[in-house]
């Protein structure tokens, strides 16, 4: 159970549009929803911005990347890039909720949750989340599906430097051997069909680490979705 001031950061969302300003009930209006959230074909590995009728971009036919499928709501772009940050960084807990709503809007991903046995939110390492004080991955989880999210399942156990200024091949490096599973627990994997959850996905390096720890477990089917998915160069 989140403490009592995050219960109500998550219950009150902001009273107007944070977009174009409007006062609907709810922080993101119907118009700026349907202009900046409309859904878009995506590889069906990865979740990059594909042309219509392709399932699978170039790079995972070359090399299959662990996860069995990959979603994402929006591409990490105006508007959501800031409110994203506002999410993790300015302790705007509310928006679990309204990306929550992004999340089940996305083709396909009804019915992934409709046959998935587990949720798990990418934790964060010990640090981070002691500064920010709650892990978004866990909020956007328990927000989709709270009964079937388990936020002590997967570990971060290995503390790595921060993504974003490291090429994918460097990103790949810094997050090997930073998940493992609850070793007590680890038997609940196997067979199981597994749902990670994240906010954004860069080069996925830190999803992929996840998938490989649950596919060496034994899990029988390992996705992901993710609220946003940056434009890989």
């Amino acid at each position: 159970m989140p403490p009592a001031w995050l219960q109500r950061r998550i219950a009150e969302p902001p009273g107007k549009c944070a977009v174009c300003g409007a006062w609907p009930a709810q922080p993101l209006c119907p118009a700026c929803v349907g202009r900046f959230a409309a859904p878009c074909a995506r590889c069906r590995c990865c979740a990059l911005p594909l042309p219509g009728g392709v399932e699978v971009c170039g790079a995972c036919v070359r090399e299959a990347p662990p996860l069995d499928a990959c979603f994402a709501a929006v591409n990490y772009a105006y508007p959501w890039s800031g409110l994203v940050a506002r999410f993790k960084f300015q302790g705007e807990a509310g928006w679990a909720a309204s990306f929550a709503a992004r999340l089940r809007d996305i083709p396909g991903l009804a019915g992934e949750l409709g046959h998935c046995d587990l949720l798990l939110p990418l934790p964060l390492a010990p640090r981070r989340l002691a500064e920010r004080g709650f892990n978004q991955a866990l909020l956007l989880a328990r927000a989709l599906d709270a009964r079937r999210t388990e936020p002590r399942l997967l570990l971060r156990v290995r503390e790595t430097g921060a993504q974003a200024a490291l090429d994918r091949r460097a990103r790949q490096a810094n997050v090997q051997g930073a998940f493992a599973l609850e070793p007590l627990r680890a038997a609940e994997v196997r067979g199981a069909s597994v749902l990670l959850v994240d906010d954004v996905m860069t080069s996925g390096a830190s999803l992929h680490a996840a998938a490989r720890v649950l596919g060496q477990a034994g899990a029988s089917r390992v996705s992901a979705v993710v609220l946003a998915r940056t434009d890989e160069p």
